[in-house]
């Protein structure tokens, strides 16, 4: 029998509290994608003979922004915080992304394969973890991976794996990237 007004709110269950995590973490991720690609075009907007590399980091920010812009909405309409580290992941996105720009075309992408590389195999593993239990939100995600494996793929089309120190650079991003991981779902 009900004793409505006189019940105290249900606190969200396990389910709830991990979806939430996972909204903070993609969140914040797609927080820092965007901030990479804006440091990135914060050098080579500036050189009119990279323009061709500006353009397509600007279609790849483009896509984030979307992403971003979603889990903004979902945050919003589960009530969800987001990650109190966003002032953080705004400037080390952004200095990683002008620090890989300023050693060139190729380190620049070296980072996004790296980062991309990171994100499509946690939102694999999202949605797998997600099942049938929420087909909207797997869906979105689904969707979203889909689209950081076109972003991987352009980058290693654009000579991502022939940077200078490739090896060093791309397990550094991914050790980082991995980090913040497991740092946003919580704070």
């Amino acid at each position: 029998m009900s004793n409505s007004g006189n019940e105290a709110p249900q606190k969200p269950g396990p389910q709830s509290r991990r979806i939430g995590d996972m909204l903070r973490v993609d969140h914040a991720g797609e927080y820092g994608a965007v901030a990479i690609y804006r440091g990135q075009r914060a050098v080579f907007d500036r050189l009119p003979h990279k323009a061709r590399t500006a353009a397509l980091l600007k279609e790849m920010e483009e896509g984030e922004h979307h992403h971003l812009s979603t889990f903004d909405r979902l945050l919003a309409e589960r009530n969800v915080r987001p990650t109190l580290l966003a002032p953080i992941w705004n400037a080390a996105g952004f200095g990683l992304g002008a620090a890989t720009a300023l050693m060139g075309e190729k380190a620049a992408m070296a980072c996004t394969e790296a980062v991309e590389d990171v994100i499509e195999k946690h939102y694999a593993e999202q949605i797998d973890e997600l099942g049938d239990s929420e087909p909207e939100l797997r869906e979105t995600v689904r969707q979203f991976r889909e689209d950081e494996l076109g972003h991987k793929h352009t980058a290693e089309d654009e000579g991502a794996r022939e940077a200078p120190g490739y090896g060093l650079l791309s397990a550094a991003i991914r050790l980082g990237c991995r980090a913040a991981i497991r740092i946003a779902a919580k704070v």
